[in-house]
């Protein structure tokens, strides 16, 4: 798959933060952005995303509190975090609470977040086909039992 089919929804309060994203990453991904997590969600429920970054200082909900929210419902989707604060709390909420992949600091470097958008992409595609293949083995395991049971029966 092509880097432009990666579909990104990029979460911030901050509309100079979503217009410098999309400004960066537009021509080489599917860029969605949303101003807050109710946005966010809407967008969630009308199409596929592969990776959502989110800010973790936001007015309602913070980015943490945001992957958490919608964990149990959209659990594919990569998460990576960004914030303009060192705050270790939050890497460690990030990591255990949320299930963040990475976490970045603004202002964030063009390549490193490029590089680790490609990585995140590369886990999601490989956990879609573990799911795949995994499900594959159960159906075959259900007809190879099925089969002896059948030679067991006759």
């Amino acid at each position: 798959m092509s880097a432009q089919h990666i579909h990104i929804l990029y979460i911030d309060d901050e509309i100079h933060n979503l217009n410098a994203f999309k400004a960066s990453f537009r021509r080489l991904y599917n860029i969605s952005t949303a101003t807050s997590a109710e946005e966010a969600v809407k967008l969630l429920e009308e199409q596929e995303f592969h990776i959502i970054i989110s800010d973790q200082r936001m007015p309602k909900v913070t980015g943490i509190e945001f992957f958490e929210s919608i964990l149990e419902k959209y659990p594919e989707p990569i998460r990576m975090l960004l914030t303009g604060y060192a705050d270790i709390n939050a890497v460690v909420d990030a990591i255990n609470k949320g299930q963040v992949y990475k976490y970045f600091s603004k202002p964030w470097n063009e390549e490193e977040l490029k590089h680790n958008i490609e990585k995140a992409f590369e886990v999601y595609s490989l956990r879609k086909e573990n799911k795949e293949l995994t499900a594959k083995l159960l159906d075959v395991n259900e007809k190879l039992e099925f089969l002896v049971r059948q030679k067991l029966i006759s």
